[in-house]
């Protein structure tokens, strides 16, 4: 009886060390998520006839806090459902970091945001996030024109007309 409790002590160390030494080893890399779509009402926020943008140019930035310098940049291109997926490298705790539009995957659909044109995030394992990935705000492109069922859409959502032609 004791040479079982024996062996299955030593198995159960044995996995829970594997455990830790797996969790110790395991990779460090961060990803920056988002979405980028067109905004068909040009309202400057999504709504349920928003569409998703693929082939899309988001570039993320980041810049040291008292001087400004460039410490990372990457380019990525948004897929067939509209999203990017860009890594990581290092630590930006120190730093700010913008994920930017670049360039609109759609012909008809190239106006950037007055408002919002890029979405800051915070990137460093050091603010008690366990997941490897961090979530960008949607950012998006104005068509040249409104479609024209946007004033339901809008008055649907709760919203009253003002000056804008829609």
């Amino acid at each position: 009886m004791a040479r079982i409790f024996t062996f299955t002590a030593i198995i159960a160390s044995a996995l829970c060390f594997s455990s830790f030494l797996n969790f110790a080893l395991a990779s460090t890399a961060l990803y920056v998520e988002g979405r980028v779509y067109c905004d068909t009402c040009r309202v400057e926020f999504e709504t349920k006839i928003s569409e998703l943008i693929s082939g899309a140019t988001v570039k993320l930035e980041c810049k040291n806090r008292e001087n400004n310098t460039l410490t990372y940049a990457v380019e990525g291109v948004t897929d067939v459902k509209g999203v990017y997926r860009l890594p990581v490298e290092g630590d930006h705790e120190e730093d700010i970091c913008e994920v930017r539009l670049m360039k609109s995957g759609m012909a008809d659909c190239t106006e950037p945001f007055k408002s919002a044109d890029r979405a800051r995030i915070l990137l460093t394992k050091n603010v008690g996030v366990v997941q490897p990935t961090r979530y960008a705000n949607p950012l998006g492109f104005m068509k040249k024109e409104a479609y024209p069922e946007c004033r339901n859409v809008l008055k649907d959502m709760g919203f009253v007309p003002l000056d804008v032609e829609v």
